[in-house]
């Protein structure tokens, strides 16, 4: 697999300053991408912000796997309300499997969610000290977990650390995103879109949110010029 380089802006991944930073993000991206630029234009400002609770999203999106958004929200819902109305290593390691079962988790889901509370009790895993690790790093501590995979610590890294670079080249969404936005007949593979994104840097996250945000609007950039591969050094070539 392709490693990005770890980008050297700072200022990208601290969640305060991404938050702070969000309009510069998305001029950097307009000025480097033309169809970027107009989808940006008619979505409007970027409204990503902190989320609170690491634990908490962890289990958020265990529950969410290969369920319906609606179905996700009631499932979590009764696994919170088991919980004592909060969901953390504490409270939900004292609920029994048969519980969590009857919240409407798989098997396989109440094993994956044991096997992150156990390993957040014991220390195994420790999510606060996560900030301090680059990306790769903690898409490796986190994909030790059982059921926790690469997307999800993308996630976990884009919503919960706000780190302002990260291209999930796996997510159906931003694939779909693409193909609308640079008028692509099939879904781009993972070289195209990193190629594609190199000019988003060190704001790929914000680029991302723009993507997820494009499927809503059908019609996206349907006058701005075709885009162009940007250079080896990441710049965007002429247009």
């Amino acid at each position: 697999m392709i490693r990005e380089p770890a980008s050297k802006c700072v200022a990208a991944n601290s969640p305060v300053s991404l938050v702070r930073s969000l309009d510069v993000a998305a001029r950097h991206i307009t000025a480097a991408d033309a169809r970027m630029g107009a989808l940006i234009d008619a979505v409007g400002p970027c409204t990503i912000a902190v989320r609170r609770g690491r634990y908490a999203a962890l289990v958020r999106s265990v529950v969410g796997q290969q369920v319906s958004t609606a179905a996700a929200r009631t499932i979590y819902a009764r696994l919170q309300a088991a919980a004592g109305g909060r969901v953390a290593a504490a409270t939900i390691g004292a609920v029994d499997d048969t519980v969590l079962r009857g919240a409407g988790l798989s098997r396989q889901k109440v094993s994956s969610v044991r096997d992150l509370t156990e390993r957040v009790v014991s220390g195994d895993v420790n999510l606060q000290r996560l900030s301090a690790l680059d990306d790769e790093a903690v898409i490796a501590e986190l994909t030790r977990v059982r059921g926790i995979g690469r997307w999800t610590a993308e996630m976990f890294l884009m919503f919960v650390l706000l780190r302002g670079d990260v291209l999930p080249v796996d997510d159906l969404g931003i694939q779909n995103g693409f193909r609308n936005v640079y008028r692509m007949r099939d879904r781009p593979g993972a070289e195209r879109m990193r190629k594609l994104a190199r000019a988003w840097r060190p704001w790929r996250t914000v680029g991302c949110w723009y993507l997820w945000r494009s499927l809503d609007l059908p019609v996206i950039a349907a006058n701005a010029p075709r885009p162009s591969v940007p250079s080896r050094q990441g710049r965007p070539s002429a247009r």
